[in-house]
């Protein structure tokens, strides 16, 4: 069976799936949820910490508390992605321009899932081709192991000919002023739709 879009599409769609049912995601129906007409995944009644100890390209070491009081948009992906990860920081620029004011207070990070070839250089490239306001992340490869366990992350490498590629979760994570995560924007979702699910973090106190 050929490596083709749709089905590596239907394998994050799945994965995603998965993690919900195993009661990694969000309740079907969450308790005393702060959001109304949700497009994305709520997780705001859920309690586990997520966060991250990872290096950027400049080489320091960046968590969550460093973008406090801003709302941060997470994406795990990898630069030779051909579809999904460009699609998804494409879509973030748009979502940046769509919120006006409230955009610059949105900050994206992109953590990769396949250390081995993402060096520093390539990272810091990648996303300044997108937005230079963007954050590039990376660690060794047990680090990102650890923390795509933290946020119940999917991602494997795939052999294609000589090289490979990579399967991972298509989820945009994104967390309140606070660090605290309330939701995940889904890889279907439309900029308009991304837009109405964060404002309503941007609401939040």
């Amino acid at each position: 069976m050929p490596y083709d879009t749709p089905r590596r599409l239907f394998l994050l769609q799945t994965a995603g799936l998965m993690l919900a049912l195993a009661g990694c995601g969000p309740k079907a129906e969450p308790a005393a949820s702060r959001f109304k007409n949700l497009h994305g995944m709520d997780f705001s009644d859920q309690d586990v910490r997520r966060d991250f100890a990872l290096t950027d390209p400049q080489g320091r070491t960046r968590t969550l508390t460093d973008y406090r009081g801003k709302v941060v948009m997470v994406f795990f992906g990898f630069t030779q992605c051909p579809d999904v990860c460009p699609t998804a920081l494409y879509r973030a620029t748009q979502i940046r321009k769509a919120l006006g004011k409230d955009g610059e207070q949105l900050q994206v990070i992109f953590i990769t899932v396949d250390p081995e070839r993402d060096t520093p250089e390539v990272l810091d490239k990648y996303v300044a081709a997108f937005d230079p306001g963007f954050v590039a992340l990376y660690g060794t490869p047990e680090q990102t192991a650890a923390t795509a366990r933290n946020f119940n992350v999917f991602y494997q490498k795939v052999p294609t000919g000589s090289s490979y590629t990579m399967d991972h979760t298509a989820l945009s994570f994104v967390f309140d002023r606070h660090g605290k995560l309330q939701l995940a924007l889904q890889h279907s979702q439309s900029v308009d739709e991304c837009v109405d699910d964060l404002r309503q973090v941007f609401a939040l106190a």
